[in-house]
């Protein structure tokens, strides 16, 4: 069986013949692995261009150099695919804020990014949501019958009695004594404060509003009366708080033992209202509320939908970065093939191939292009560029202040 024999570069390549053959017309490969740019025109015409410019750095036609037009065409494919990739990996990290959320059918390689606060705000909902003040978790109220002479309830039998799975999160419990506004109270209307009667501990009295006698007082004599009744309250009255451990909670002081007051509803006296009303969240919700329908939406950062780059649109910088990752590519490709023999006989001795140090040296350029490649988007990214505006600002001004000051005298 005879062998057969793969030719190595002839000193020219055919972007063109090999994708006449790729679209059909013949057996050959396709030009590229992945013929993501193979219609580009641009890319055709610089496939040869850059195949020929790899050749003669790896020292053809002096040397020969063990690959086919194919393999600088997959070189040069790679290129400019990582090239895009690291430009919008960086794209992504700056902008993400702003993306997170949005449709996954944009354009993003075509749109230019306006920051919003949109997913900021979303960010920081939690806080208002701990405070009361919005936020994504529903506040409930809750009633808890107070039971005369029972001290301590358990919230988690309450919650499980109303089918309420999860547990709950009291958020504020309204067990406090009346304000001591509601029980200024003065047995003659010739201060416009009227009441019941006595002190009441239920509902909101005093002021007499409406009254055509009313008669307003000095606030610093309003606010000292108001401070005598509340230290009254703390020394002479039982307090009114509570105390919550674990789903336990308890109230001071023990309804309808010494609560004081009224109902007015004809039965038992169970002290300040006959229930104990809290708001509370479900902790379910505030689990779930951390997830949203991300359904064709941009949900993470695999799925931002970054395409490859158009060839055609690369200014000069970015092509002569992909035409020196091309050669650096090319170089551990021709490595990778000296490799697979080390020394080749010849009559009286052998000759010793170079394929560890290509391969070497490739990796080390293919890096320091990568993180060249990357210093330089970081420079262009929005803080940077806002950090050099900001110190361009401070060194004008500086320069200004140079300046003489001339005094005029008219």
């Amino acid at each position: 069986m005879a062998s057969t024999v793969i030719p190595i570069w002839p000193g020219s390549a055919s972007f063109a013949t090999v994708s006449a053959s790729y679209y059909g017309t013949g057996t050959w490969p396709p030009p590229t692995p992945f013929g993501f740019y193979d219609n580009d025109p641009e890319f055709k015409t610089d496939a040869n261009k850059v195949s020929n410019f790899c050749a003669l750095h790896l020292g053809y036609p002096i040397e020969n150099i063990e690959l086919q037009e194919i393999n600088f065409f997959a070189a040069f494919e790679e290129a400019v695919t990582v090239y895009g990739n690291e430009l919008y990996a960086f794209q992504l990290r700056d902008n993400y804020l702003s993306l997170e959320g949005a449709s996954d059918r944009i354009d993003v390689n075509n749109s230019i990014f306006t920051p919003t606060m949109a997913t900021i705000v979303r960010l920081s909902q939690q806080y208002g949501e701990e405070a009361g003040a919005g936020g994504n978790v529903t506040w409930f109220k809750g009633q808890l019958a107070l039971t005369p002479g029972v001290q301590t309830y358990d919230l988690s039998k309450w919650a499980d009695d109303l089918g309420i799975v999860g547990g709950i999160e009291v958020k504020n419990v309204w067990y406090q004594p009346p304000p001591a506004i509601n029980q200024l109270y003065a047995p003659t209307l010739m201060t416009g404060q009227g009441g019941l009667g006595g002190v009441p501990p239920l509902g909101f009295y005093g002021f007499g509003y409406g009254y055509a006698n009313y008669l307003m007082m000095p606030t610093s004599f309003t606010m000292q009366n108001l401070q005598a009744i509340e230290m009254q309250n703390t020394v002479t009255l039982s307090n009114y708080t509570f105390n919550i451990v674990n789903n336990f909670i308890s109230v001071f002081p023990v309804p309808g033992t010494g609560m004081g007051g009224d109902d007015f509803d004809g039965g038992d006296d169970l002290g300040y209202g006959e229930f104990l009303v809290f708001d509370f969240i479900k902790i379910q919700d505030r689990i779930d509320a951390a997830f949203a329908d991300g359904t064709n939406k941009i949900s993470n950062t695999s799925n931002a939908p970054y395409l490859n780059p158009t060839y055609s649109k690369i200014n000069s910088i970015g092509r002569s970065w992909i035409f020196e990752y091309t050669l650096a590519k090319a170089k551990e490709m021709l490595g990778l093939t000296r490799n697979k023999y080390s020394s080749v006989p010849i009559p009286g001795a052998e000759v010793t191939l170079n394929g560890d140090g290509l391969v070497s040296a490739a990796a080390t350029e293919k890096e320091a292009l990568i993180t060249r490649l990357r210093e330089y988007f970081d420079q262009t990214s929005r803080q940077a560029l806002l950090e050099r505006r900001a110190a361009e600002s401070a060194a004008r001004v500086q320069e200004i202040n140079q300046v003489p000051m001339t005094i005029f005298i008219g």
